[in-house]
């Protein structure tokens, strides 16, 4: 089975879920997950992970997260984007320079109202199939964090501007509360996200690619002798935790470590004392990456917190 993380470019048209569909196919596996999902009409970063990475898909769409949009002023619409049903229109009436304050203003903590256009579920149904039965139900404003815009064009009544947040941010709300601040309303005109976390969008792949990678890569060997090592677009699952310590644990303990058990400082080649809370990388002595474990100290031993045990 096929474990790691692929960088996918998702182009427009295709849902998040159309993307893990066809690369089913393509990779011959049905283990997929993807990270968060990107409107059909946007484009950009959307990392998927196979096989025992599919454990990682929580932590990444937790992850900080990078957008360039283009905020259309003077237009409402249904969805919050160009692609909805247009609700109403106002001449834009600004400056650059009140356009600017108003959009800089929203640096920060920010209590948004999740669109009701949305995969989101209010007593257990999605908020998107009660929008598209016309039914409106209230919401919660939700706290999300704007760590910055970058202002990158402003040709009223256009604004692109790249944004830098924190999960469960809706680009194409904060347009429409933007608008709605400036008092001639807005929506988004497009969506590119740029970066998840470490995944760029420089080195993601569009799906066309990455069939054209696995036709080329995978040579003579038959779908089901296929490896992560196989393909160099696929990232190892440990990747995504360089940011930890390593350790590494004696053969001796294997049994121990195989069966998700907690390991105490004797178990570990080389043991450096860690911090209460700290999470470290763990390893076999043959190098398998076994997965996330934690020093608790008033036990004064380490517990699994995520395993992706390859041995």
């Amino acid at each position: 089975m096929i474990s790691g993380i692929i960088n996918v470019y998702k182009e427009k048209g295709y849902t998040s879920f159309d993307v893990v569909a066809k690369l089913r196919g393509i990779l011959k596996t049905r283990k997929i997950g993807h990270t968060g999902t990107l409107d059909p009409d946007a484009e950009g970063v959307l990392p998927v992970c196979l096989g025992k990475a599919t454990k990682v898909c929580d932590l990444l769409t937790d992850k900080q997260k990078e957008y360039e949009a283009v905020l259309l002023l003077g237009k409402v619409t249904d969805t919050q984007d160009i692609s909805g049903t247009v609700l109403s229109e106002h001449e834009v009436c600004l400056t650059e320079e009140e356009v600017k304050n108003v959009i800089l203003n929203f640096v920060g903590d920010y209590l948004q109202i999740p669109p009701m256009y949305s995969a989101l579920k209010v007593d257990g149904k999605k908020l998107c199939d009660l929008a598209r039965a016309g039914v409106t139900v209230e919401r919660k404003a939700r706290p999300v964090q704007i760590f910055s815009i970058d202002i990158l064009e402003v040709s009223l009544p256009r604004v692109k501007m790249r944004v830098n947040c924190s999960k469960g941010t809706y680009i194409r709300t904060l347009c429409q509360d933007i608008g709605e601040k400036l008092g001639c309303g807005g929506c988004m005109e497009s969506l590119l996200r740029t970066r998840v976390s470490e995944f760029k969008i420089e080195e993601a792949l569009t799906l066309a690619e990455i069939e054209r990678r696995v036709q080329t890569q995978a040579g003579e060997l038959l779908p089901e002798q296929w490896e992560a090592s196989n393909f160099d677009f696929i990232r190892p699952v440990d990747s995504v935790f360089l940011q930890y310590e390593k350790a590494v644990v004696k053969k001796s303990w294997n049994k121990l470590l195989y069966n998700g058990n907690r390991l105490t400082e004797e178990a570990f080649i080389d043991y450096h004392e860690k911090q209460s809370g700290q999470p470290i990388r763990i390893y076999d002595e043959e190098g398998h990456f076994i997965g996330i474990y934690e020093y608790v100290d008033r036990q004064k031993d380490y517990k699994p917190v995520k395993l992706f045990i390859e041995a």
